[in-house]
């Protein structure tokens, strides 16, 4: 939620397709503004900043997105004075989306328009925007736009070991950490995992119960990235790694703050990526937050696309 006095926070994505062989992207003509820009809205109180993106572009394009790679942020001043601040994510638009969208021009947006590259260079009103859109033509040409992800979930705040007489794997999680799983769920949902994989331990699986709700996806229960498994020497996060990756499709794997780490860094290495300061910083997850891996469905082994880290709203 944004705050009276700090930057409005906004959300949106470059969405694009192919069409023979070349990229199209889709602009949106905003009547009220008189300008052409990306789709994208403000923050609602109680969203969390994917979750707003893909909201945004359903109700301003009538498209049912997922988000892929994130492409930065663009940041201005408003009229009133006050800072704005926009996170762009990618966003290939599947065929079948496309053929259930529904659009009738209205006062906000009076008209969609899919363009080449090139062509939304000359037409969108923003230098900002064009920004964006040219951080995603340098993804394209790298032949990295395409993604899937792995998000990487710590548990929410479970009842601490030491107020718990039974197994440390059957702690249940306090109302907070309900609330974290609550509020993680749709923005985890934007990223359209098609599978959802926990540690045995009560607090990881409810962690990633709502969000079994809200995807209608089943979860994978095993001891494999449990804290018991890890802290015996049991654990098979190298092949639970190796398999996902292999599969190419969107994965959450919800574990435990000793655990991810090593689920990261094992991501890292099979991607053949540098484990610099910014991976490094994303294995470093609070009860609630989760860190998002984009790896390129077509160069795999050429590095993680892009890392990013969110928590649940603050409201």
């Amino acid at each position: 939620m944004t705050s009276g006095t700090g930057p409005v926070l906004a959300a949106g994505a470059v969405c694009w397709r192919m069409v023979d062989g070349k990229a199209r992207v889709l602009l949106v003509h905003r009547a009220g503004h008189a300008d052409v820009s990306l789709p994208k809205g403000k923050l609602d109180p109680g969203e969390t900043l994917p979750q707003t993106a893909v909201r945004e572009i359903a109700e301003e394009t009538g498209l049912t997105v997922s988000l892929g790679a994130p492409l930065g942020t663009v940041e201005y001043s408003l009229p009133s004075g006050r800072d704005k601040v926009v996170y762009y994510w990618s966003a290939e638009v599947s065929a079948h989306a496309l053929e259930i969208a529904k659009f009738t021009p209205n006062s906000e947006i009076s008209a969609l328009e899919w363009v080449s590259l090139a062509k939304a260079r000359t037409k969108l009103s923003y230098e900002h925007d064009i920004d964006v859109l040219d951080r995603f033509a340098e993804r394209l040409d790298e032949g990295r736009a395409r993604t899937f992800a792995i998000i990487a979930v710590r548990h929410g705040k479970a009842v601490p070991p030491s107020s718990w007489d039974g197994p440390d794997a059957t702690r249940p999680l306090l109302q907070r950490g309900a609330d974290q799983a609550l509020s993680i769920a749709s923005a985890i949902a934007a990223y359209a995992p098609t599978r959802i994989v926990s540690s045995s331990a009560t607090r990881c699986v409810s962690t990633v119960t709502p969000l079994s709700g809200f995807l209608g996806l089943g979860i994978k229960v095993t001891a494999d990235i449990s804290q018991d498994a890890y802290e015996s020497g049991e654990a098979s996060i190298e092949s639970i790694v190796t398999k996902r990756l292999h599969k190419q499709r969107s994965v959450v794997l919800c574990s435990h703050g000793p655990v991810l780490p090593d689920i990261i860094e094992e991501v890292a290495r099979q991607t053949h990526s540098h484990f610099d300061s910014a991976l490094r910083q994303s294995t470093m997850l609070s009860t609630g937050e989760y860190t998002v891996l984009h790896i390129s469905r077509d160069k795999p082994l050429s590095g993680i696309v892009a890392i990013e880290t969110h928590g649940p709203s603050e409201h």
